[in-house]
């Protein structure tokens, strides 16, 4: 064979082992659309098996794609239209540059300033939001009490628009005065069975003098794995039991019961300090473990549910 020959051979060699690579590799996406296909006809188990087989290079390559941050649209104007409504009862007309005016203005630009007459009505001593209700797009109305060292109360609806991601807010209009909110029926109480003296309610009395004046620790009287602090700096110099009511019969029980028995109490008590005597209730969980009451949780609110069992 030639000199001549023999190079062009050499040449061509190239061309041929790239196209054998490059055909070897289409097979390969080929299969692999296959088997992708097999695996999602075969169920949600084979697919969760290719996926947990994928190469770390992808897995490397998802990671580094930044999270998608979520806001909430109807993001509730509540605090910025009682921050308006307190602004706007302090503000006046005839001073329209003052702060209260100027924060008025800022927060609802084209409202108009009320013009009170000297020392005809007093400013309220605070101001507090009750109810939002959300209608169509960004549109709010606010309900928010103005209550007056004399006593009343006066409820204002506040209009107030939103933007899509919840993050700005403009009062849309003048307040106007409206009813305040209707007094609902509150459901009968769960706790109705009285607990008489006995462990359980010297374990109530024992647990919240300690809760609340510092008479002793408060771990003592906790559950295995409950974490709860004393009320610091201690409110009370005293606190006496009036009341332990149960929502279980257990409660109730002559007998101390079984390891795990779980009982909710409802505690009313009466506290004392240099200002004077203070009626409270506290709803508190109790476990019976090795012949004692150990308190399992501090619930807040009532139990609507449930009843005596």
């Amino acid at each position: 064979m030639s000199v001549g020959k023999q190079a062009s051979g050499s040449e061509a060699a190239p061309p041929m082992v790239a196209g054998a690579r490059l055909e070897a590799m289409r097979r390969r996406v080929r299969l692999s659309r296959l088997a992708l296909w097999t695996v999602i006809a075969a169920g949600p188990v084979a697919l969760g098996v290719a996926i947990a087989s994928t190469p770390a290079t992808v897995e490397a390559a998802t990671a580094t794609r930044p999270a998608a941050v979520r806001t909430t649209a109807a993001a509730d104007p509540a605090g910025y239209a009682q921050l308006f409504l307190g602004a706007w009862l302090r503000s006046s007309a005839d001073d329209a540059t003052s702060a209260q005016a100027r924060l008025v203005q800022s927060m609802g630009p084209g409202v108009d300033l009320p013009d009170p007459a000297p020392g005809a009505q007093p400013k309220p001593s605070s101001v507090t939001a009750v109810r939002s209700a959300h209608s169509a797009g960004g549109a709010w109305s606010v309900t928010v009490a103005a209550q007056y060292a004399a006593g009343p109360v006066r409820y204002y609806a506040v209009p107030v628009v939103a933007d899509r991601q919840g993050a700005s807010f403009a009062v849309t209009g003048a307040p106007s005065v409206v009813a305040g909110p209707a007094r609902v029926v509150a459901p009968a109480s769960s706790y109705g069975v009285r607990v008489p003296e006995g462990d359980l309610a010297s374990a109530v009395g024992e647990f919240l003098g300690a809760y609340l004046t510092g008479a002793g620790e408060v771990d003592r009287y906790l559950a295995p794995g409950v974490r709860l602090s004393a009320v610091s700096p201690s409110p009370y110099s005293a606190v006496t039991v009036q009341q332990v009511l149960g929502a279980e019969k257990a409660a109730a029980a002559e007998q101390m019961p079984g390891d795990g028995t779980r009982v909710r109490v409802l505690a009313r008590v009466e506290a004392r300090d240099a200002g004077g005597r203070w009626p409270l209730a506290y709803e508190v969980v109790f476990k019976a473990r090795s012949g004692r009451w150990e308190v399992a949780g501090l619930e807040s609110g009532s139990v609507q549910a449930g009843g005596v069992r």
